[in-house]
C-alpha cells in the first residue's frame, strides 16, 4: 500500500509540478506511471500473499482493500498506456 501511495504522490503531485522545470521529454510521466504502477501492483500482491501465508486474522479484510487498490492501479496504468498510444 505504501508503494501505491508513493505512486499516486509522484503521479499527481510531484511530476506535474517538477516536470516542466526539468524539461523532461513528453511521455516520461506515463512511462513512470506504468513502471511505478506495475511495481505497486506487485507489492500489493506480495502483501496479500504474506497475510494469507501467516494466516493473519484480518487477511480477508486486507485482501479486499488490496484488491480495490489494485483495481485503481490497473485503471491508472491503462490510462497511462492510452496516453502513450494516443
Amino acid at each position: 500500500m505504501v508503494v501505491s501511495g508513493i505512486r499516486c504522490l509522484l503521479a499527481y503531485i510531484v511530476l506535474p509540478f517538477v516536470t516542466p522545470f526539468l524539461s523532461l521529454a513528453p511521455g516520461v510521466g506515463p512511462i513512470l506511471g506504468i513502471v511505478i504502477g506495475t511495481i505497486a501492483i506487485g507489492a500489493n500482491v506480495w502483501s496479500m500473499r504474506r497475510f494469507w501465508r501467516l494466516q493473519h486474522p484480518w487477511r480477508k479484510q486486507v485482501t479486499v482493500i488490496h484488491l480495490m487498490v489494485i483495481g485503481l492501479l490497473v485503471v491508472l496504468v491503462a490510462l497511462d498506456i492510452a496516453e502513450l498510444v494516443a
